[in-house]
């Protein structure tokens, strides 16, 4: 009989190889601790897919409890006990079925991240770091964070006993920072964007003082994101949707979705089809979309960047290369919206079918109002949005009318 905890227990046949500069192509040992490769760029996590391809097949994966840790041989922890859950069980696919027949969209589907533990998709990537973290004796932890990303390793932090550190712009989100302090973790706000936050991140990190655990600058988060796209091959029949709508700041998840895409294919779990990548960013704060627009590979810092959708509020990604190369790869696009569109799509999505997205996940679906208008994709393709955090932890309007119960209900409409 199946457990609930078989995958957080079960031996862990992980079949990592080698750690690869995701510039050069440079190898490195794997189970160090490292940060970026000699040449400054991420690394990315290598298996041996081939000799995975016989333990991790359609028929194991369907026999294992639906959850993150079911992926176990193509991810990078190799004992039982280093894993630090919070219980990250598999997210749905919800349609916005009334959303779909007003667009006129043969299939309008959101991954809903925010079901995962502290609200949102940050605890995929930050289980995977800490998790390796434990592994590797790492006991104090710093990251620039907008909000969720702190709030997670916060919550994964506590639960491994580890010294946390956060810093975050002075305008994060009010329920972020208050989240963030609740799991025991410092937070300081910083009068400056999490590209400052996290020059002052890396000062620390070379004095010594903690680990930076900043995006990308450490390559496990990217093995926990890419466990989206492989949960949402297999919710589509071991198919891929044409078109993905990513909301885009570091660009983890996009990133770990097309590498897991690649590994999927190479366990022979899938075919060579591949979605449409897009990445979706806010007009304020678009270098990504103005990259990929002039056909370079690496954007510039984007200078007075705002936006009411704080995740992705990045001004600079050191992973720039990576998103660009997915979109390109995958004849995809980049698309900046504007707030007021993303709000209103929140608006639609939560009076049309029930489902609160967040502002991020708001700017997905006014990306895929704007592609669809503008003929960028087909209303044939099967669409998935990513809803990146629950709704919940951001301030909503305060729609409430008022009765009096003096008056009772004469005063309502008949």
């Amino acid at each position: 009989m199946t457990r609930w905890n078989d995958n957080l227990i079960a031996a862990r046949e992980t079949f990592v190889t080698h750690l690869e500069c995701s510039m050069t192509g440079a190898t490195y040992p794997a189970d160090e601790v490292r940060n970026l490769s000699d040449a400054g760029w991420p690394l990315l996590v290598r298996y041996d897919l081939a000799g995975a391809a016989g333990a991790l097949t359609r028929e194991a994966l369907e026999a294992r409890p639906r959850d993150l840790w079911r992926w176990r041989e193509i991810l990078p922890v190799r004992r039982a006990a280093s894993i630090v859950s919070l219980g990250e069980s598999e997210t749905p696919l919800v349609p916005l079925a009334k959303v779909a027949e007003r667009l006129g969209l043969a299939e309008l589907l959101v991954k809903d991240e925010g079901r995962l533990p502290t609200g949102s998709f940050k605890a995929r990537g930050l289980v995977m770091a800490v998790s390796m973290a434990n592994e590797l004796g790492i006991r104090r932890i710093a990251m620039p964070t907008n909000g969720n990303a702190g709030a997670a390793l916060a919550a994964y932090g506590a639960r491994a006993g580890m010294e946390i550190v956060i810093l975050c712009p002075d305008d994060t989100p009010e329920v972020n920072v208050r989240e963030i302090a609740a799991y025991g973790a410092r937070v300081y706000r910083v009068n400056g964007l999490i590209d400052d936050c996290g020059k002052l991140v890396g000062e620390g990190a070379r004095e010594g003082r903690w680990f930076d655990m900043s995006t990308l600058k450490e390559p496990y988060r990217i093995e926990g994101k890419k466990t989206m796209g492989l949960e949402l091959a297999e919710q589509l029949g071991w198919e891929v949707p044409d078109v993905i709508f990513y909301p885009t700041g570091g660009g983890t998840g996009l990133i770990g979705m097309w590498k897991g895409f690649a590994e999927l294919e190479a366990l022979g779990l899938i075919g060579s089809k591949r979605p449409r990548m897009v990445a979706v960013q806010a007009e304020g704060c678009a270098p990504i979309v103005k990259t990929w627009q002039q056909g370079e590979e690496h954007a510039p810092r984007w200078e007075n960047a705002h936006t009411v959708a704080a995740g992705i509020r990045v001004p600079k990604a050191i992973g720039d290369f990576l998103i660009l190369r997915a979109v390109r790869e995958s004849h995809g696009f980049a698309l900046a919206v504007p707030d007021e569109a993303s709000l209103a799509a929140v608006d639609e999505a939560a009076q049309a079918d029930g489902q609160l997205l967040c502002p991020e996940g708001g700017a997905t679906l006014a990306a895929c109002i704007a592609a669809l208008e503008r003929g960028l994709i087909s209303k044939r393709d099967r669409v998935v949005l990513f809803n990146c955090a629950t709704g919940l932890k951001y301030p909503m309007e305060d729609k409430s009318l008022r009765l009096d119960r003096h008056e009772g209900l004469a005063g309502l409409p008949a």
